[in-house]
């Protein structure tokens, strides 16, 4: 690799640094009154990035490098990823594509106003206009390609509605009957105590808690509150991650710190070689979801887990809680109930709500659709996947910030993270006694496995690579199936 390309990705890299922390600092408390600026300012620099990554130059550095025999696996993975980008992107005008990141900019800040309101008639212009963008480029870059299936492989390489469509088919087959049956079994968890307020004072110290029960090395990251948690990886050096409290809900701030840690012990594991080039990412979203998910779920949802961390918990939680096991805490964060918000779905659930979503793109995406008839939309799939209504727009379409990022094709990568998990988790437990090391509190013992199975490559190797090495085989969503099976007949029968 030559001095020259170097340096040219370094400056690349430095303009996608200032980025993210510009999006961090305006999802955790900038001033509202500077968002015209600022947006402004994203959209010349995100320009400038992307031009760089389609530019003439960067055409010429790639032929000249493609000649050459690259001789290291970084040099190697450092090509392809410029290689892909050029040749997905090129085709999209530079000023169009400044127009849309100013756009995205601000939309986030009329996204949260439109939420705090419950009122889509705020956002809708903006996601009319977001929509027509990403139209248009996928117009741009698709050749025979479908439209959303542009988007799909841009978040999970190689992906598709054909294998997505097969995929979401195989977990309808044993979400939907299984929560028939769990609605019909008669078992019932208390839940009663969810409502005894938590002061968020409190609820800060549980995440300390978690926080350093798992790792998260707050040397190079920080947590913070922002109205969607989200984690910011600006590189293993730099991970910021937030979350949000309801003083009368302490678990939804619970399973989103240790959501957004498995993201961040991710970022913060891999290897130093990497470390502020472009190859200091995950692998794929549907790779970073499946860090995420197995640390929320099948960690921090098991019976050990919460045995492991019960004494220091209820310390926190205070008198008011003494009464509650652990036993109880494990039962009733696994209660099955179709619930409208999908960062607080039970794992059994969960899945359909990415469904919901999953079919509303489709539809977006094929350019069928009226951007008023939307929500009448989502509330109709609301009913046919998970039976119940949202009252409102802020339980309902307004509850992700997803949109108003332009992240079309990003929430199967939920679905697809989940599956990767278990299969992961159908490996790992080949090498460990899994929840003996929960319950004695050994999570070292975990995220070495992770780290060096996956989290210490990067995005060196594709998720194909990745999880052939691990599983070998591609990804399979029987092991997913057969986790939920397992796990809520183990609860409910």
């Amino acid at each position: 690799m030559t001095e020259e390309f170097n340096l040219y990705l370094e400056k690349m890299n430095a303009i996608n640094m200032a980025l993210n922390i510009m999006y961090f600092d305006r999802a955790t408390g900038a001033p509202k009154g500077g968002v015209k600026s600022s947006s402004k300012f994203y959209g010349i620099l995100s320009a400038e990035s992307f031009g760089m990554s389609v530019s003439d130059e960067m055409a010429g550095f790639l032929k000249q490098l493609e000649k050459e025999n690259q001789p290291g696996e970084i040099d190697k993975a450092v090509l392809r990823i410029c290689r892909k980008d050029y040749e997905s992107f090129r085709k999209i005008p530079v000023e169009e594509m400044r127009e849309y990141k100013e756009l995205e900019a601000g939309a986030q800040a009329i996204w949260e106003k439109a939420k705090e309101a419950s009122d889509y008639s705020y956002f809708a212009p903006a996601l009319e206009k977001l929509i027509e963008f990403k139209i248009r480029f996928a117009d741009y870059r698709r050749g025979a390609k479908d439209r959303y299936d542009v988007y799909l492989s841009d978040y999970e390489e190689g992906m598709d509605q054909e294998t997505l469509d097969a995929f979401f088919a195989q977990l309808k087959k044993t979400i939907v009957p299984l929560v028939k049956e769990i609605g019909k079994s008669g078992r019932r968890i208390d839940e009663s105590f969810l409502s005894r307020p938590v002061p968020i004072q409190r609820q800060r110290e549980i995440s300390s808690l978690l926080i350093k029960r798992l790792g998260f090395d707050l040397n190079r990251g920080v947590l913070r509150e922002s109205v969607h948690p989200f984690t910011c990886d600006i590189g293993q050096n730099d991970v910021r991650i937030t979350t949000n409290y309801h003083e009368n809900a302490f678990l939804s701030s619970f399973y989103s710190v240790l959501h957004e840690v498995g993201h961040a012990l991710y970022e913060q594991n891999k290897i130093e070689e990497i470390a502020d080039t472009i190859l200091d990412k995950g692998a794929s979203t549907g790779i970073h979801e499946s860090q995420s998910r197995f640390y929320e779920n099948i960690v921090g949802r098991s019976l050990e887990f919460w045995e492991s961390i019960y004494d220091d918990a209820i310390a926190i939680l205070g008198e008011d809680f003494k009464d509650v096991s652990a036993k109880a805490l494990f039962e009733v964060s696994n209660i099955v109930k179709p619930s409208f918000i999908r960062i607080e779905a039970d794992e059994l659930t969960y899945s359909l709500h990415v469904m919901v979503r999953y079919e509303i793109e489709k539809l977006i995406m094929s350019g069928n659709y009226s951007i008023n008839e939307l929500p009448k939309e989502w509330n109709r799939k609301m009913e046919e996947y998970l039976g119940i209504t949202p009252r409102n727009d802020a339980e309902g379409i307004l509850q992700d910030v997803h949109w108003s990022g332009g992240s079309f094709g990003y929430f199967p990568s939920y679905a697809i993270g989940n599956a990767y998990s278990a299969q992961i988790f159908s490996c790992m437990k080949k090498d460990i006694p899994f929840y003996k090391k929960i319950r004695q509190g050994d999570i070292a013992s975990i995220q070495n496995w992770l780290s060096e199975k996956i989290h210490r490559h990067g995005c060196l190797k594709t998720p194909e690579e990745l999880i052939m090495n691990i599983a070998g085989e591609k990804l399979n969503a029987s092991h997913y199936a057969k986790y939920l099976e397992d796990k809520f007949s183990a609860i409910y029968f």
